[in-house]
């Protein structure tokens, strides 16, 4: 992850990314670059490996999608609260040239955020090429997790 924004600068999600990254996350090999939330837009990069890949050589499609998903997902997120999140009621992926191994730049951007749902868009481009990849849409909404209670709470004898 890059470290040009001291971790206690960014939003509580993207804080959360920084000390407990969701294992399917790093397993795209997900690294965030910018954020921006007064514009909700962040920026990250995806560091392909071939475990990615499908046998022909290009990233498999859902694995594709998910980077969507982290990237749009982290974009709507920007401004929870911690013990908020942003869980995606819907996906949409259009896939437009073959995605490669090697350093994937995705962009995400919240376009309209409601009271109980958000409507973001995403972009995938080859970093080396500058090639669109794929882009996406999604509608996510926000959820407030409820606290454990302390063990012994709540249980009657």
């Amino acid at each position: 992850m890059s470290d040009a924004n001291p971790a206690g600068d960014w939003p509580p999600n993207i804080q959360a990314v920084f000390k407990r990254m969701a294992p399917a996350s790093r397993y795209l090999g997900l690294e965030i670059l910018e954020a921006d939330k007064e514009n909700r837009t962040v920026k990250v990069a995806f560091n392909a490996t071939a475990d990615l890949c499908n046998m022909w050589g290009g990233i498999q499609g859902g694995m594709v999608a998910a980077m969507l998903d982290d990237v749009m997902s982290l974009a709507v997120g920007l401004d929870l609260e911690w013990g908020q999140i942003s869980p995606t009621l819907e996906l949409k992926v259009s896939m437009l040239n073959a995605a490669r191994p090697g350093r994937i730049i995705g962009t995400g951007r919240v376009i309209k955020r409601g009271k109980s749902v958000g409507f973001i868009e995403g972009e995938l481009t080859d970093e080396a090429s500058g090639k669109l990849l794929a882009t996406g849409s999604s509608t996510a909404t926000f959820v407030t997790l409820k606290k454990k209670a302390p063990e012994g709470e709540g249980a009657q004898a």
